[in-house]
């Protein structure tokens, strides 16, 4: 197949996924064209079967803003229509499924009939998409795509419960790479961080309020108080310089180290003893899956689709949001040297289930139905 793939070229979820996706696709022999406004960050390596588009948004005085929509519609026609494409797959709701229907309008009328799979990512859905401006049009491109698809079973119940959805939406859930997802033999990297033999904490995200890394921290000074530990926190975002500012009012600057952002965060997941996710809201939870893979137990919140992931005193423990207290006697539970390797031996067989080639057959055969039943109404 021939497949254009939409998507944020950004280091959020829905870009890793797309990109993760694609490269899968190119390398099992289809030909996958990214379509976005900048070469996405995990599109890394050269492919006969990849291609990137660049969608070139150009300014005039007489906008205040740059209609990327319009420009992403053009260019999705001209991909589709010269490289002649069987399958749009776009992801996140906003703008992508809305400026595949205006594509897919223009190539009717030019006599191409284009399929397009939506993929409802989360913050597409549960933040943005319930905005009361963006909501009609939301609904409204889901509704027209060909094919809708959501990451975790949480959030399909979700679109149905805020939007009037009349699609079928079939739950295919994130996936790993596990060729690069996989503990590292990084002995040194853990002894300069725990010189001493603490346990090690890690937390990734991108900093902000949902994420709830104010919960984290709270969450290492209590376990820091009953075992020697150290924290190391991935990422960067709004809530960064108020979190620095906690750790200096609790005392453990000292003990805790902020990384910003790293592209090969598999080799901090290969020394951690217990990754936290007390996230308010999280469809799916990728990077919890990540370090699953790098066999690191899971504390996290039940939101969203993390039960779906993270399994309840086998892969870890799932907390009510912002319950401090439990979290704190769990994760000393799971840090305990008694229940450790029973933990991280869970935890990757579990992110095994999730691995890139499971999952991958699932899409190509959606492709295919949904190529099927489109070409069927003509």
């Amino acid at each position: 197949m021939k497949i254009g793939i939409v998507c944020y070229p950004t280091f959020g979820g829905s870009g890793v996924v797309a990109t993760e996706l694609g490269k899968g696709l190119a390398k099992i022999g289809h030909e996958v064209h990214f379509i976005t406004y900048k070469q996405p960050s995990r599109l890394d390596f050269f492919s006969e079967n990849l291609y990137y588009h660049e969608v070139d948004i150009k300014s005039y005085p007489l906008f205040e803003h740059a209609p990327y929509e319009l420009a992403l519609a053009s260019k999705m026609v001209s991909v589709v229509k010269y490289e002649k494409l069987d399958l749009l797959h776009v992801h996140y709701a906003i703008p992508h499924a809305s400026a595949a229907y205006m594509a897919k309008q223009i190539l009717k009328t030019q006599g191409i009939q284009i399929p397009v799979v939506t993929t409802l990512h989360g913050t597409d859905i549960t933040l943005v998409g319930k905005d009361p401006s963006y909501e009609p049009v939301v609904t409204f491109s889901i509704n027209q795509s060909d094919g809708v698809t959501a990451v975790s079973e949480d959030l399909r119940k979700e679109t149905y419960a805020f939007f009037d959805i009349q699609r079928e939406i079939e739950v295919i859930p994130n996936f790993i790479d596990l060729e690069r997802f996989k503990r590292q033999k990084k002995e040194h990297f853990k002894l300069a961080i725990c010189p001493n033999g603490e346990k090690l904490l890690v937390h990734t995200s991108n900093f902000r309020k949902v994420k709830r890394v104010e919960d984290v921290i709270r969450v290492f000074y209590e376990v820091r108080k009953e075992i020697p530990s150290k924290l190391l926190l991935v990422g960067d975002g709004p809530e960064r310089d108020k979190m620095e500012r906690l750790c200096r009012e609790l005392g453990t600057c000292d003990d805790v180290r902020f990384l910003g952002k790293l592209d090969a965060v598999e080799e901090v997941l290969s020394v951690a003893d217990l990754f936290l996710m007390p996230s308010e809201k999280e469809s799916f939870g990728l990077a919890a899956l990540e370090a699953m893979a790098c066999e690191v137990p899971i504390l996290s919140s039940n939101a969203g689709g993390i039960p779906e992931l993270n399994v309840d005193g086998v892969t870890g423990f799932v907390s009510e949001i912002g319950d401090i207290k439990y979290m704190k006697e769990k994760a000393l539970y799971i840090l305990d040297d008694a229940n450790l390797p029973t933990f991280k031996k869970n935890a990757l067989a579990r992110a095994q289930e999730f691995d890139i080639s499971n999952i991958l057959p699932h899409y190509v055969a959606y492709y295919q139905k949904t190529i099927e039943s489109t070409m069927a109404q003509i």
